[in-house]
């Protein structure tokens, strides 16, 4: 493994953690606020692509934490769909 794979595989395994404390947070909260959902949706399609664009480049380490990062990321998106959608049903308490 080269060093800039190494280096970028830690800034995708880091922003994979900081992902998942945000599918934490709106499983906890149920509800998207001061969020426009399609911004992780276009990430989480990023994500993807680097899942076939690093084995391409023999880039092993980032495609490890690119795995996790497209995970969260598409997590995320659907449950922001879902409670998107599940908020538009029931309104919010006053």
């Amino acid at each position: 493994m080269q060093a800039p794979d190494v280096i970028n595989g830690i800034f995708e395994l880091v922003g994979s953690v900081m992902c998942w404390l945000n599918v934490y947070k709106i499983i906890q909260d149920k509800r998207v606020e001061g969020v426009y959902w399609s911004v992780s949706a276009f990430f989480s399609v990023w994500g993807l692509w680097n899942l076939y664009y690093y084995p391409t480049l023999g880039q092993w380490a980032s495609f490890a934490g690119g795995i996790f990062l497209a995970a969260g990321n598409i997590t995320w998106t659907l449950l922001a769909i879902k409670y998107s959608r599940l908020n538009k049903l029931v309104p919010a308490e006053a």
